[in-house]
């Protein structure tokens, strides 16, 4: 599996991180994939700039919202308009093919990738797992909490004790740079600030 990284800071909007999941040899079988897409049509140039997603093959043939913020979601159409994908999510808006469900698993590249509903930051938000590449797609999902505060509910405090307990060397995140040293003792330190904090039902 390939993960190409495109920045939203570049954008000259606000604009979230959003990934393209590419098989290892790009092969037909594997499916090209969007992790979110952007506040606009950013996101076309940027997937444009891509030496090769596989020859006779749709640059994008599926899109994965992590949650229907603007920041995330507001490129829809766009993409829409110039791949036509499949457009996965946990919502079920008008432009969604496909509505996810807490535990399915899905393809991205030539990977697959469990589906976890974390109604943390907003009621769809949704994190991708690949157990075989140790690897987290964790959208906004809050999950570096350097201290105690604030308040948090009880089902975020189960999500993260499964995920300190999952193998994960790479958390690609909403807005900031790949998470790629120590990244169990960072969970483990977010669930330790989080305990500490206040917890809700």
């Amino acid at each position: 599996m390939k993960v190409i990284t495109f920045y939203g800071s570049k954008s000259n909007t606000y604009c979230c991180n959003f990934y393209l999941v590419l098989g290892t040899w790009n092969a037909l079988s594997d499916i090209n994939t969007l992790v979110d897409v952007g506040t606009n049509d950013f996101v076309i140039g940027e997937v444009a700039r891509i030496a090769s997603t596989g020859v006779g093959k749709n640059p994008v043939e599926q899109v994965i919202i992590t949650h229907n913020h603007f920041d995330h979601a507001g490129g829809l159409k766009h993409v829409i308009k110039k791949f036509h994908p499949k457009v996965l999510a946990f919502n079920n808006s008008d432009e969604i093919t496909r509505t996810l469900s807490n535990g399915e698993n899905v393809i991205m590249g030539d990977s697959e990738f469990e589906v976890i509903h974390v109604p943390a930051h907003s009621n769809d938000s949704i994190c991708l797992y690949s157990k075989k590449d140790r690897i987290l797609f964790s959208g906004d999902t809050p999950i570096n909490i350097k201290t105690p505060g604030g308040s948090y509910t009880s089902a975020f405090v189960t999500f993260l004790k499964k995920i300190v307990r999952m193998d994960i060397d790479i958390i690609y995140s909403g807005h900031d740079d790949p998470l790629t040293h120590d990244v169990n003792g960072v969970l483990k330190n977010t669930l330790s600030n989080v305990e500490k904090s206040v917890i809700t039902a």
